[in-house]
């Protein structure tokens, strides 16, 4: 049982499980920015140009409800909202990523600048000939 707890400890503090999970908890969250983005912000303006007062609310009653059996709905207004929840999702992650892409390129780009100069530098050696040459010539 101890070597189970020791190969459970050792799989859990891994870096790769501890940054997915972090991931989790930071992806939770940004849902729930973009779900306020989409409920509060973007879809007053939808519901202003369709004149739908909600998605959620759109539904196609297929059987009416008789008695105490119950209806039967198709609620395409919530796959509708779902969608456009999702879209701007991959939206907001697909240009997060390309801003991350960007700087990371940038980056690159100044770490080959900084190489370059490095590489440009004379060495002690090309010192010490120049200097020959140059004595030579006098």
């Amino acid at each position: 049982m101890k070597k189970l707890m020791n190969e459970f400890k050792e799989f859990a503090m891994r870096g790769n499980v501890m940054d997915m999970a972090v991931g989790v908890i930071i992806g939770g969250a940004f849902g729930k920015i973009v779900s306020s983005l989409v409920n509060d912000v973007i879809m007053p303006i939808i519901t202003l140009l369709t004149g739908a007062a909600d998605f959620n609310d759109l539904v196609l009653v297929l059987k009416e409800p008789v008695g105490k059996t119950e209806g039967i709905s198709l609620n395409y207004g919530s796959f509708i909202q779902n969608i456009i929840d999702f879209l701007i999702i991959a939206l907001v992650i697909f240009l997060m990523l390309k801003v991350i892409n960007k700087l990371s390129s940038l980056h690159k780009k100044e770490e080959e600048k900084k190489e370059e100069v490095e590489e440009k530098k004379p060495t002690t050696e090309d010192l010490l000939i120049e200097i020959r040459d140059l004595l030579k010539e006098k």
